[in-house]
């Protein structure tokens, strides 16, 4: 294996907190010493068909633990799936039926190995232990914690101040994540940082029933595509696993330098120090390459990233653009030294459909005028008469802004 140093580097990439660290660096040190691999645990519940690449964070920082040497389990929610999980929840989730679970979970197996290494992997099922637990068993488990202790979780205390409904069944939730980790003997749990209660849950419940208290590791929850949110299908800024090669390449381009950064940090085990020396264009057509080779194969990856030059990223302005702008004194502050605010010119040229898609499409990175990119959305732009700005909104569009005295 390698030493513990090298592996501190490799586990605390990206990650958000350890709890607790001497804990992890002295297991890491017994793991070497007795030549035993750490179990490490990540939990997913079906509750859709498809991953998206922030499901992915977890699944990459396992990868990490399994080239490390150790042995990663994969557990797949079953049981709990058909609960739902009420981390964030405002309300009581709809509950899924036992086949629907089943369903999403194949598609779960397909799409992990193209990350893990299939014959390395322990893929578990958490109804293995939960359908077979007898009343006399759950009663035990749930006597293990009090509703006070309950209550103190944010999401859970946020709906009993407001008067919404908390059903019994979702206090089983983070019980039944905890004992988890019981039934698997875990050394290491990882989790979204939206998920640390869940996983405090496992140290309390192993400690009960005798075990060494796992060690918890979170992961950030990672920005979609907007660069604000937490990717998710249900809000549109999501790249999933099975996208077509182009259409992965292209959203990948759509994101934000910053945002880019982050990507090769969660997503991929590049030089980060290379990263932000390199072009930011070079270095983010690389990382949408590598990002669709591992999921479609290499030869996907060359051709995406040479099909999205073709298309894309031609310099020459086009001699009909999208849209033409015409602006006067009326239109600026100061004839002396005209100027528009960036958002409202992106705005003028009918190329968007709010200030607001603008505002969020500058800070993006997907406006350019004169070749120049704009990422401050409270810019203004100088206007000179006779020198036309030549705009590029987005990927596809452009427009021509004119200032006539």
């Amino acid at each position: 294996m390698t030493s513990v140093a090298q592996q501190l580097d490799l586990i605390l990439r990206g990650i958000v907190e350890v709890i607790n660290p001497n804990e992890l660096e002295s297991r890491l040190v017994r793991s070497l010493k007795e030549q035993r691999p750490l179990r490490v645990k990540a939990g997913f519940d079906p509750t859709a068909p498809d991953l998206h690449l922030g499901h992915t964070v977890l699944i990459h920082k396992l990868k990490h633990f399994q080239d490390l040497g150790h042995q990663v389990i994969f557990l797949i929610g079953d049981f709990t799936g058909m609960i739902g999980d009420p981390t964030g929840r405002s309300e009581t989730r709809v509950a899924l039926s036992k086949e629907k679970v089943l369903e999403n979970a194949k598609t779960y197996e397909r799409q992990i190995f193209k990350i893990l290494d299939p014959h390395k992997t322990q893929v578990e099922f958490n109804s293995r232990w939960m359908s077979a637990m007898t009343a006399d068993g759950l009663i035990e488990l749930s006597a293990h914690y009090t509703v006070a202790r309950m209550l103190e979780r944010e999401d859970f205390h946020k709906r009993y101040t407001e008067g919404k409904p908390i059903s019994i069944h979702e206090f089983m939730y983070p019980l039944i994540q905890g004992y988890d980790s019981v039934a698997l003997k875990a050394d290491v749990e990882l989790g979204g940082t939206d998920q640390k209660f869940n996983l405090l849950m496992g140290r309390d419940l192993q400690r009960d029933y005798g075990q060494d208290a796992q060690v918890v590791i979170t992961m950030p929850l990672l920005e979609g595509t907007d660069g604000v949110r937490k990717m998710s299908k249900s809000l549109g800024n999501y790249i999933a696993l099975e996208d077509k090669p182009d259409e992965m390449f292209g959203k990948v381009m759509s994101i934000s330098d910053a945002l880019m950064q982050r990507y090769y940090e969660l997503l991929t085990t590049e030089d980060l120090e290379r990263v932000k020396t390199a072009h930011p264009m070079d270095a983010k057509q690389s990382l949408a390459e590598l990002i669709v080779a591992r999921y479609h194969g290499v030869e996907a990856g060359r051709e995406a990233r040479a099909m999205f030059q073709q298309k894309f990223q031609s310099r020459e302005f086009p001699d009909q653009p999208d849209a033409r702008v015409t602006l006067t004194s009326s239109d600026v502050k100061d004839v002396v030294a005209p100027s528009i605010g960036l958002v409202d010119l992106v705005a003028r040229t009918g190329l968007v459909p709010s200030k607001s898609e603008a505002r969020r499409l500058i800070v993006q990175g997907g406006v350019e005028i004169n070749e120049q990119k704009f990422t401050d959305a409270n810019a203004a732009i100088p206007l000179t008469a006779g020198k036309p700005l030549h705009m590029r909104v987005g990927r596809r569009k452009f427009a021509v802004a004119e200032y006539k005295v």
